[in-house]
């Protein structure tokens, strides 16, 4: 029975730094538990064993590169890797193989990293599943687009994960199958090397069972140390209660998440002050989808003109959407979000972060769907890091959580205090 793949990868980093596991054991217990849970799972589209215990023998016989020294981790689909295939989801790219690294692979792999493999992405990132299920009920989805990544990192498979999120595609399949996901502030990690779909919003994020490994992948990708979490916060932070315009739509399980945090932080001497947003925000879901359809539909222009017959239905409705929304439509949208992120700054005059949902309730049954990125939309375009919380269960005994949200630019503060309130959540 596999043991070490249970570990965290800061703890796994400082036991292979002392001598105490090699990275070559750690890896050979991820294999073992991918080996036992894959068939059903469906987490990755390559994996390749010898590899990945080859890759760990040279991290072990090697001085240490970096902060993830022979840690394993995984890759979705959708970003580049020199010597494995990159689907991008899509039959389009059967056996595509690129001839260079994202830049988030490539720094990952120079601070020590061993790629595990690539893991399932919806088709194109878009809305159109993969295979995966959700592990904590293989009846219901993942959560995606970043399904793969998701499912493997809690399924225990490997403790780290690249995602991207252009709607909700970190935060989501993070809070359908239970782990910590984080969505960094626009920018912070180069998206060179991820397929491109929406210049105003994509963003890549990170995967982990923790929130310090979620900081800890990002730190290496970005080569911001200071988003490590070395001292957990000593002093409580002030968190806004914010329920968001959405609130009508959420289900009875996120009403309950929402106040059982309002109710063990409070007992845990937690600052909580009620947050509205201003009424202008109540537009900044139609405009994240109209910039995104938008944005997305002249990205995939290639792939619409030369391989239409070999995308979904879905998606080709998608993109003929996209082509036939009007010009001023965009540009409307995209001023409301240019002046929304101005406004943003106000809402963390009195507080250091925001709780506000993650989705509207558990993961939906069935997998021909990846769920509703409504409460994703906002905070994307607005640039604003943020991490989903994983800390109850919903009545279907599926994982349910929250997210925290930070003003744009704050990820080290937003990282602290997402680390502190989930230890007072759990």
């Amino acid at each position: 029975m596999p043991t070490l793949n249970l570990l965290s990868a800061t703890e796994a980093a400082v036991q292979i730094a002392k001598g105490k596991i090699t990275s070559e054991q750690l890896v050979r217990d991820c294999i073992e538990r991918i080996a036992a849970r894959e068939p059903t799972v469906r987490a990755w589209t390559h994996f390749d064993a010898n590899a990945a215990i080859q890759q760990a023998r040279e991290r072990d016989q090697s001085m240490s590169r970096g902060l993830l020294h022979g840690i394993p981790i995984a890759v979705k689909d959708f970003i580049d890797t020199c010597d494995m295939p990159t689907g991008y989801g899509s039959a389009i790219y059967a056996n595509h193989r690129p001839a260079w690294d994202a830049s988030c692979v490539a720094l990952a792999r120079a601070a020590g990293a061993v790629v595990l493999g690539k893991t399932v992405s919806t088709e194109l990132a878009y809305f159109t599943p993969g295979k995966t299920a959700n592990p904590r009920n293989l009846a219901h989805t993942p959560g995606g687009s970043s399904s793969g990544s998701a499912a493997a990192v809690a399924d225990n498979m490997v403790p780290l994960a690249f995602g991207t999120q252009t709607a909700g595609s970190v935060i989501r399949p993070a809070a359908f199958c239970g782990i910590v996901g984080y969505k960094p502030s626009f920018g912070l990690i180069s998206r060179a090397g991820a397929k491109p779909l929406s210049d105003a919003m994509d963003t890549i994020g990170t995967l982990a069972r923790s929130v310090p490994d979620a900081a800890l992948l990002a730190a290496a990708a970005s080569g911001r140390n200071d988003l490590l979490i070395e001292q957990p916060l000593t002093t409580a932070p002030r968190v806004g209660i914010c329920r968001t315009h959405e609130w009508p739509r959420v289900q009875a399980a996120t009403q309950t998440a929402m106040a059982l945090a309002i109710s063990k932080l409070g007992a845990a001497g937690v600052t909580l002050i009620d947050v509205d947003l201003p009424p202008e925000f109540a537009g900044l879901v139609q405009a994240q989808m109209d910039i995104m359809t938008y944005e997305m539909a002249r990205a995939l222009a290639y792939e619409w003109h030369a391989h239409r017959a070999q995308l979904s239905q879905r998606l080709q409705d998608l993109i003929a959407a996209g082509l036939a929304l009007p010009r001023e439509r965009y540009d409307t949208a995209v001023t409301l979000a240019r002046n929304c992120r101005r406004m943003s700054a106000q809402l963390f005059e009195n507080v250091d972060v925001l709780l506000a949902p993650s989705t509207a309730g558990e993961a939906p049954r069935g997998l021909d769907a990846t769920g509703d990125p409504l409460f994703n939309r906002m905070w994307t375009i607005l640039h604003t890091p943020c991490v989903h919380l994983p800390f109850t269960q919903g009545p279907n005994a599926l994982p349910v959580g929250l997210q925290l949200v930070g003003a744009i630019g704050a990820d080290r503060q937003t990282l602290l205090c997402a680390d502190y309130l989930l230890r007072k959540l759990i």
